[in-house]
């Protein structure tokens, strides 16, 4: 059974693979100012005219690895929420984790001055240190003495959670400078507005760290997934393992949203996507949910700027056009 999986996994890998490079070079291809396919080879090994190198060094190249980083970041982070809260439906938008990062981040902007793109490394902290004092609101709030955390607790809080945090948000929002509005209008939607290289070497650290853990850690999340006393009769420290494991969803989540606004649902979507075609261990679907993470964002980001010709709509708006009625078909098909 596990080598079946295993070459399951490896069949899917490939396919999502070429898949992925596919839509990372019409990413770089399409757009306001085209780069011919034919001419990104030579482009990239210094045979191209400075717009052609402009246009794919300092615009597309850049913009592209941010996507698939913080898809990737998000993907995972949604995988591990699922698994820790024993809930298909978790995902770091739905359960407060992104609104949370997000009041810090606005926060940020608001009262220090300067140009954002000059703290490229202080937002993931930032994000990182709002979501967690989030996160851990949600925990204390779930927990109960002699039960501990229950799944379905914390996933009512984290909604609950969410909603005030949105109601911060259009305080803030309300009480803003009119310069200051239109960032964090434009957070809220989706837009993916850290596009430059600071952004992405920005986050890379925190999947360099986020994605080996996790990974080492899939055993943990295939314990985690079954009941509690199954969990415990295997020498299982359920506690200790959860909050480690949400520690560092959280990070990855807040990560990501610190740089690209607040998209909801790859968390939700891709994780679903991979189980589907690799089955529910995390060994077999998790690689597979990076690489669809990351695929789903640019694909959203590329309708927002190039298919939609009459305006350019946030990456979080396509998202969440698509992941909205996936999560409905999720929660009538679980109910």
């Amino acid at each position: 059974m596990f080598e079946i999986g295993r070459k399951k996994q490896r069949r899917w890998l490939m396919v999502w693979t070429l898949l992925t490079i596919a839509i990372f070079v019409m990413g770089i291809s399409m757009g306001a100012a085209s780069v011919s396919i034919d001419r990104i080879i030579p482009i990239l090994l210094g045979d191209g005219s400075f717009k052609e190198s402009f246009v794919l060094f300092s615009v597309r190249l850049p913009r592209l690895f941010v996507l698939a980083a913080a898809g990737m970041a998000l993907a995972l982070a949604g995988a591990v929420l699922q698994g820790v809260t024993r809930n298909d439906l978790a995902d770091p938008g739905i359960i407060g984790i992104n609104a949370g990062a997000g009041v810090g981040i606005t926060l940020f902007y608001i009262l220090v001055d300067g140009d954002l793109p000059h703290f490229a490394y202080v937002l993931p902290l930032v994000g990182f240190a709002s979501a967690l004092l989030t996160a851990l609101l949600i925990y204390f709030f779930s927990y109960k003495r002699n039960v501990g955390v229950q799944p379905v607790q914390l996933i009512l809080v984290g909604v609950g959670v969410a909603s005030a945090l949105a109601g911060v948000m259009m305080i803030l929002v309300s009480s803003a400078e009119r310069s200051d509005v239109q960032f964090i209008a434009q957070w809220l939607a989706g837009n993916v507005w850290g596009t430059d290289w600071p952004f992405f070497w920005a986050l890379l650290p925190w999947l360099v760290l986020g994605i080996p853990f996790i990974l080492y850690k899939a055993n943990v999340l295939n314990v985690l997934a079954m009941t509690e006393p199954t969990a415990v009769g295997l020498g299982l420290n359920i506690e200790r393992e959860r909050l480690q494991l949400l520690v560092v969803s959280v990070a990855l989540a807040a990560a990501a949203v610190s740089i690209t606004g607040g998209i909801a649902f790859i968390g939700l979507m891709a994780p679903h996507i991979a189980k589907q075609l690799v089955g529910p261990r995390y060994q077999f679907f998790l690689p597979l949910t990076l690489l669809i993470g990351a695929s789903l964002l640019m694909v959203a980001d590329t309708i927002g700027r190039v298919v939609i010709s009459s305006a350019t709509v946030p990456a979080g708006i396509v998202v969440a056009c698509i992941g909205a009625p996936y999560f409905l078909y999720l929660l009538r098909k679980n109910d």
